[in-house]
């Protein structure tokens, strides 16, 4: 049995090793605790495709000491532009770069996920984290709580995390699982060479050098084009409404004609940039109601295994970010007492990411709307500091 010296660093069992759950790992080292990340993947490898990662994630970035080295694989935006899904033509432009950062003390930046995820596990040692081990359950004990695995085996721990997404064991051991809940909307996401945008930009009927943030709104969804790694990829999100997604699987195999065929009648330059993709896969999108609580006793939600959200906000990874962050901070500051300190953790995240998910809901919702409604607004999210649990205020 596990005992408590009040006095001693907290062992901490994190399931699951995307990005919420090396954050949590990484914020909890960072203040000399004991972590060990179980995921149930035989190995990590290079996954995922664009991500934005708004002011609020930066800032969790900044505070574990990656900031830099973020910038380097990173991208900013030099314009927000919107065009026309039909005729392409140029529906507003307005400056990007550096504009973030004045209002909310970081940059909005994009980044493939899987540089991301890097940086993050390059935080941890080899001997933090296992892989291939398959989560089957969880369980409170006297002295804390402790997780089991497919092979038999079991960690004690002053406290486990459920960090397994939107599929999460933790999350149905302790709540119940059922059955998450299909958007209306399925996506592609493609990433191409900039070059290979370069060779068709000038069949576009506006300038663009692939260093904006360039969206398409139709009556269908919307697609958009954002840079990656300084500018050698273009990342291309596509999303589309529909009301029928028959797969048992919620990522299928898809091919480029596919994808055209979806987005027939929009712009010919904007179908050009498409043709470009070598390969793609698409994504029916899903999310779940608000859970009402994420902790019982030791145990704790945090990330997709707490709020899937619908990408409408592109806020799942930055929420998960903040929650990783926020669950070390209470930990750290409430180690005599640690089913105290998640219960504190639950009440200044909870409402917060649940006001995230539904808002991500009304805004696709408004989207669909001829014409759309002006955009829901997004400050409280972007001026959030979870390094300290306070808002941003601009100088």
């Amino acid at each position: 049995m596990l005992k408590r010296n009040q006095n001693r660093a907290l062992r901490v069992v994190v399931i699951g090793a995307g990005i919420g759950g090396l954050a949590a790992a990484a914020a909890l080292r960072q203040r000399g605790h004991e972590v060990v990340v179980c995921e149930r993947a035989a190995q990590l490898g290079e996954v995922g495709a664009g991500l934005q990662v708004g002011p609020n994630a930066v800032k969790v970035i900044r505070a574990l000491g990656l900031e830099d080295a973020f910038m380097a694989v990173a991208a900013e935006p030099t314009e927000r532009v919107s065009l026309d899904w039909n005729d392409g033509s140029e529906r507003y432009r307005e400056p990007f770069m550096h504009q973030m950062s004045k209002l909310y003390g970081a940059r909005y930046l994009m980044a493939h996920r899987a540089d991301l995820h890097k940086l993050l596990l390059g935080l941890l040692p080899e001997s933090a984290l296992s892989t291939g081990r398959i989560c089957i359950g969880v369980e409170n004990t006297a002295e804390g709580a402790v997780a089991r695995f497919a092979d038999g085996r079991q960690i004690e721990a002053d406290v486990v995390l459920g960090a397994d997404g939107i599929h999460s064991v933790v999350r149905g051991t302790l709540f119940g699982s059922g059955a998450a809940r299909f958007t209306d909307q399925i996506c592609w996401r493609v990433i191409i060479p900039m070059d290979d945008f370069l060779s068709v930009a000038p069949r576009l009927k506006v300038p663009l050098s692939g260093s904006e943030y360039t969206g398409w709104i139709g009556p269908t969804g919307h697609v958009l084009f954002y840079p990656l790694r300084g500018g050698q990829l273009l990342n291309i999100f596509a999303g589309r409404v529909s009301r029928d997604w028959a797969e048992e699987s919620w990522a299928v195999g898809s091919d480029v004609g596919e994808l055209l065929d979806a987005y027939a009648g929009w712009n010919d330059g904007m179908l050009a940039v498409l043709a470009k993709a070598k390969e793609t896969s698409k994504w029916g999108i899903h999310d779940r109601d608000p859970l009402p609580h994420w902790v019982q006793g030791r145990i704790a939600l945090l990330g997709d295994a707490a709020h899937p959200m619908m990408p409408t906000l592109a806020q799942g990874a930055a929420i998960s970010l903040e929650d990783g962050y926020a669950v070390a901070r209470h930990l750290d500051q409430g180690r005599a007492d640690p089913g105290a300190a998640l219960a504190a953790y639950e009440r200044e995240r909870q409402p917060r990411a649940s006001k995230v998910q539904l808002q991500a809901r009304q805004q696709f919702l408004n989207n669909q709307r001829v014409p759309a409604p002006p955009p829901l607004p997004v400050d409280w999210i972007y001026g959030h500091d979870a390094v300290t649990g306070r808002e941003h205020v601009a100088a």
